[in-house]
């Protein structure tokens, strides 16, 4: 039988006098409550309690017993209630996983904001371009951007993202704009080689068809505001994610390129490893980011087209 109700059940049975008390406090037969007390003699091999038909007797071991039981069910009892108020209230460590370039260009005001709507809470962040593993990495909640690998995770979509071509007017003034396929294939590439969700450069036309593109790699690199960099400074023309270029395109210092080809929508979702027993601090993480990040963000404001390029 579980060792604490044992206790429990013998405590109860000191304080109301009759294990027939006893067993009603904890909706228990008297039989029950009877078999607990003698399941703790049995492992204890001493006699607890003198019984009779009308009244029970601590014996001098019972009476040293029942005051460290006590003392432990109330250490237990405390217990609970430290693990119920930290779950109820919205504080301690937070560890965030989130891709390194995401993270660098939009995370921070974000964290920043929680931080100060709860002081309490404090955050780590464990930046990286690869999928970790949560649970042995003992991380509460990851941003992931594509398609998710499937898992056992309860995700939260957060807002949507694309794929876009893009080049600076430097390159474009050298090079001219690109106007058909064949245009972007004999283009400089800008190639980022650490996609999580890795992919070529494609593009659907109109009519639905689908095109790779694949020139000359002119730069690659693990980094995407590496590329970020030299796609501004003209060096050739990079393919990458709306939140890493929107912004440039939008402020135009970068174009994009053929805008009447569709490519690669993406997701950026929040995941973490269960609804159940979730923490406070990470339920409102969540909601916060669901807030901050949304659909209608500032790098989905693209230009459909460059001013004069038509």
């Amino acid at each position: 039988m579980d060792r604490l109700t044992g206790m429990a059940v013998f405590v109860a049975a000191v304080e109301e006098g009759s294990l027939v008390s006893a067993a009603r406090r904890f909706g228990l037969s008297p039989s029950m409550a009877g078999k607990h007390v003698s399941a703790l003699e049995a492992q204890l091999q001493a006699r607890l309690l003198q019984r009779s038909t009308r009244m029970l007797v601590l014996t001098d071991v019972g009476r040293t017993y029942y005051t460290r039981c006590k003392q432990i069910l109330e250490a237990v009892q405390d217990a609970d209630n430290e693990a119920q108020e930290a779950q109820e209230s919205v504080r301690g460590l937070l560890r965030i996983s989130a891709p390194v370039t995401f993270s660098a260009m939009h995370l921070g005001p974000v964290v920043a904001s929680f931080l100060e709507t709860y002081p309490g809470v404090s955050i780590e962040t464990l930046l990286s371009d690869r999928y970790i593993d949560l649970l042995a990495e003992g991380v509460d909640v990851a941003i992931r951007i594509g398609k998710l690998q499937d898992s056992d995770l309860v995700a939260k979509r957060l807002a949507s993202c694309r794929m876009v071509f893009c080049a600076a007017p430097s390159f474009l003034e050298r090079h001219g704009m690109p106007r058909t396929i064949d245009d972007l294939r004999q283009a400089p590439r800008l190639v980022f080689t650490d996609a999580v969700s890795p992919g070529d450069w494609t593009l659907t036309d109109p009519h639905g068809q689908d095109h790779v593109i694949d020139g000359p790699v002119r730069l690659a690199s693990n980094n995407m505001q590496m590329l970020l960099a030299a796609a501004l400074a003209g060096a050739g023309i990079a393919y990458g994610p709306s939140f890493v270029f929107g912004p440039s395109i939008v402020a135009g210092t970068l174009c994009r390129l053929i805008p009447d080809h569709k490519t690669l929508d993406l997701a950026i979702h929040a995941v973490y490893p269960t609804k159940r027993h979730t923490s406070l601090k990470l339920r409102r993480f969540v909601e916060h980011l669901a807030e901050r990040i949304g659909d209608g963000m500032p790098w989905e404001l693209l230009p459909t087209a460059r001013d004069g390029d038509e």
